[in-house]
């Protein structure tokens, strides 16, 4: 009985499934069980299954198999990526190879005649097979292999360059297709930052996800080609690649597979060559409803009335990647209506909101934050947003578009929701503008939520817990074993704390007196503002993150 035979035997195809495969093979020239799987018709997996069924061939999980490096240097990497096989191990005069193609004979024959070994081919998925071949060769190892062995392509050195020679170099299809390796390989692992560090004999490529820095695998050879990677990158964001003794910031816009993306690059002289740190800000991904960012029922409920009132200065502070602009968007469109217009200030404009004006800084022309808001103001707004208040001709529009009946969202660097009003003093600003304005300052930071796909219950060592998280008695908490999708962290997406504070009537007399900001927290904590922490642990309770997370990312 054929693959195509026992699939539809077993009903995991139709024959209509079959047909239709069958018009595709020809237009298009692939096999038969190749093209139900790009039609979706039947899954890689439930293929292989069947196959190894067929042609009793064991099907291997590589995720829970370890690979001796001794066993991968049995295959030159060049076959390895070139014909998508993994080997497993090795014992007795045998190497057992994985691969998703058993029909790939000629393979197999190549293997046999390199290594000198019977080969014993196992099964596994395409996915994971890329997978363990990124694990072990690195992002774009394929591409070093191809461009180590060109002979047209000049490898340079860390001396003086000629210019000319870089940016032809830098143009290379090799070049060119290595650099798009690291950016696809940061978007599929769903990263925010791509951080290129030179050292003195390598070159690290570090990943930011979920808000954690890990590194990415690349090959050892990498370091041969950092300059000819940087000028790629500086040729895409628009830089002057002959500059290479000051700092230059520039923008590159992506097309990925339908997605938009922008990336904001900075490039910083150090002492091994010119650092580089790319901010992906993936503009496809839908935007975050105030229900999706993590807020307790309260916290919530409050929040949605403040920002629902008539004027004044309701601000998020926290500091950079806390996801403080995230939650200003959020509470837009939770507000936006046709009857209502809003106007936003922003740099950059991270995101495109329906229903909104939204207005970049250009600063090197003269638009600033401050020369912004006074020309809003004149376009008749109900709600203005300020991207971030960073001086005092900031904060003095922001008040003034308060004080003239405008609700006003802006975003503020401090540490806690309390210290709000203290920073507006601190850029001298007269203390009955800031109560007779200011109406809550909101607090937040971003933490790792558990995987869902390997989610456990544990019971935790008590003496390991911090103080101020007391264990109830049998209670039970949850944290991520580790698995292929969490890449191993345990961990997987964000979810935000939150500490709101309102300003009433004790506040803004604290405030008028200029008193320290640690009467000013208790006194917001007698009218009900739970502390970061606090709200911490309240997640790690719900089963939502771990202690480990809360105390990373708070202070007791």
């Amino acid at each position: 009985m054929s693959i195509t035979e026992a699939l539809l035997e077993k009903g995991v195809i139709t024959p209509e499934h079959l047909a239709h495969a069958m018009e595709i093979r020809k237009d298009e020239g692939l096999r038969l069980d190749k093209a139900l799987v790009q039609l979706g018709y039947v899954s890689e997996l439930a293929l292989l299954e069947e196959m190894g069924e067929q042609l009793a061939i064991p099907l291997v999980d590589l995720s829970a198999v370890e690979i001796d490096v001794e066993t991968l240097r049995s295959l030159p990497p060049k076959l390895v990526f070139r014909k998508h096989l993994v080997p497993v191990s090795r014992s007795n005069g045998e190497l057992t190879v994985a691969t998703c193609d058993p029909y790939d004979l000629y393979a197999f024959d190549e293997v046999r005649l390199l290594t000198g070994l019977e080969v014993m081919p196992a099964l596994a998925p395409r996915e994971e097979i890329d997978r363990i071949i990124k694990t072990y060769y690195g992002v774009g190892g394929n591409t070093i292999e191809e461009m180590m062995s060109t002979d047209d392509l000049e490898v340079i050195d860390d001396g003086e360059q000629d210019n000319g020679d870089l940016l032809e170099m830098a143009q290379e299809a090799s070049v060119i297709k290595l650099v798009n390796e690291i950016f696809l390989e940061a978007l599929n692992e769903r990263a925010s930052d791509i951080h290129i560090e030179p050292y003195e004999n390598d070159l690290i490529i570090r990943y930011r996800i979920d808000g954690v820095l890990q590194r990415a695998s690349v090959p050892p050879q990498i370091r041969r080609f950092q300059a000819a990677i940087i000028s790629r990158i500086k040729i895409m964001a628009k830089m002057n690649i002959a500059e290479k003794r000051i700092p230059q910031d520039g923008r590159i816009n992506l097309q990925v597979g339908g997605r938009q993306v922008d990336v904001r690059v900075s490039v910083i002289p150090m002492l091994f060559g010119e650092g580089v740190v790319m901010r992906l800000l993936d503009k496809s991904n839908l935007l975050f409803k105030l229900t999706d960012l993590g807020m307790e029922g309260d916290t919530f409920g409050v929040f949605q009335q403040l920002i629902k009132r008539p004027h004044g200065i309701v601000l998020v502070t926290g500091p950079t990647g806390s996801g403080k602009t995230t939650t200003l968007y959020a509470a837009l469109q939770e507000i936006v209506r046709p009857e209502i217009k809003v106007l936003t200030v922003e740099d950059p404009v991270e995101y495109h909101l329906d229903g909104v004006n939204q207005v970049q800084v250009q600063e090197k022309v003269g638009m600033t934050f401050a020369r912004g808001i006074r020309h809003m103001l004149r376009h008749d707004p109900d709600v203005v947003m300020i991207g971030e208040i960073r001086d005092i001709e900031t904060a003095e529009a922001a008040i003034q578009a308060a004080l003239t009946g405008h609700l006003v969202f802006s975003t503020l660097h401090t540490n806690d929701a309390c210290s709000a009003a203290t920073r507006l003093l601190d850029m001298r600003l007269e203390p009955y503008l800031v109560t007779s304005t200011l109406e809550a300052a909101m607090a937040q930071r971003l933490i790792r939520t558990i995987c869902p796909h390997c989610k456990e219950r544990y019971e935790p060592d008590p003496d390991s817990l911090p103080d101020d998280f007391r264990l109830q008695p049998d209670e039970m908490l949850y944290r991520g074993a580790g698995c292929r999708q969490c890449r191993g962290t345990g961990y997987h997406g964000r979810s935000g704390l939150f500490e709101l504070m309102l300003v009433d009537d004790d506040i803004r007399q604290l405030v008028m007196n200029s008193s320290p900001a640690g009467e000013v927290i208790r006194a917001a904590r007698r009218n009900g503002m739970r502390m970061l922490r606090e709200d911490g642990w309240t997640k790690v309770r719900a089963g939502i993150t771990t202690p480990e997370e809360v105390i990373r990312s708070t202070k007791a």
